[in-house]
């Protein structure tokens, strides 16, 4: 009998285990830039919005959030998770401080792009806590800051990155239908920046769909709501992930970028800048694994395959 009674205590132990929280199993840990891309890359498997706050504040730790434009996945995927929270966002959004003044402008991005009703209250929940962001927060209380689906292919590698963070969160196919229409770009022939930020959506979308089976369906099911040119990328984007072909798209916009950029000095130029613009702290050269685990060589490991900015380190010219 004591034999059973010893036997139904460690059973009920290891039943009070399994049931903790993913937090109190195995807390991740922000020190390193690869260990917040993996979390993020791993997130909707295993959901834990608590642990954003610590994310926020290890970004600026890492100082990854020095240079904005360049920071887009971390505000989308914070935008996402305030986003599909709606009764947590408030709190998260408080416990993200204290944030020094230079980092906080990634929390009112998140919390404006994060698409909640009632986004305003939110922010007003931590303006007393940014005095110094007060002119950014008036812009965007006060209607002139874009919205996240404002955010238009001029917004160049930022609208991409704040897209597929906001994708990361929460699976959502409104981000990845924003990413379809920058499809559009991907035939331009007579502007080196456009055909740039089209190229990148079409490979990033196709690298990540090619890991990513719920991606892949959303592509499938977006073909049929969009025009013929966007349908013509799309369908070649569809086609590289279901084969695993994805280096093609990578080499045949690498060959396109050249002819246009041959055009004249002017095209050069313009693209010489633009790959300067595209050097991101998370281009680092192998930060994250695939969905899968697997690793391709010879390009970037960026979360998933999707940092478009790092992308845009495949698409420059090559000494």
């Amino acid at each position: 009998m004591h034999r059973l009674a010893r036997l139904a205590v460690v059973f009920l132990a290891v039943v009070q285990s399994g049931l903790a929280s993913p937090a109190e199993r195995a807390r991740p840990m922000f020190t390193k830039p690869e260990q917040v891309l993996k979390w993020i890359n791993d997130y909707r498997q295993h959901p834990e919005p608590g642990l954003v706050p610590d994310m926020v504040r290890a970004l600026g730790d890492l100082g990854l959030l020095r240079d904005f434009d360049q920071a887009g996945i971390y505000i989308g995927f914070t935008a996402g998770v305030l986003g599909s929270n709606s009764a947590k966002a408030e709190r998260l959004a408080v416990e993200m401080f204290p944030l020094p003044p230079e980092d906080q402008p990634l929390v009112i991005k998140a919390i404006v792009y994060s698409g909640l009703p009632e986004w305003k209250d939110v922010l007003s929940a931590v303006i007393e806590r940014m005095p110094a962001r007060k002119v950014m927060i008036d812009r965007y209380l006060y209607g002139e800051g874009k919205m996240l689906d404002e955010l238009g292919p001029d917004e160049g590698a930022f609208a991409l990155d704040v897209n597929w963070g906001y994708y990361f969160a929460t699976g959502s196919q409104i981000p990845i239908r924003r990413i379809v229409t920058t499809l559009a770009l991907a035939s331009d022939r007579n502007d080196v920046e456009k055909l740039t930020i089209g190229s990148m959506a079409k490979w990033t979308l196709a690298t990540n769909a090619s890991r990513d089976l719920s991606l892949l369906n959303i592509l499938k099911r977006e073909i049929n709501h969009q025009d013929e040119k966007i349908r013509r990328e799309l369908g070649e984007v569809i086609l590289a992930a279901e084969t695993f072909e994805t280096g093609r798209i990578r080499k045949e916009a690498m060959a396109a970028i050249d002819a246009l950029k041959a055009k004249g000095p002017e095209d050069s130029r313009r693209f010489a800048w633009w790959g300067q613009a595209g050097q991101t702290a998370l281009a680092l050269g192998c930060v994250a694994a695939s969905v899968t685990g697997h690793v391709e060589a010879g390009i970037p490991c960026v979360v998933g395959g999707a940092v478009s900015t790092a992308a845009l380190k495949l698409f420059s010219p090559q000494p």
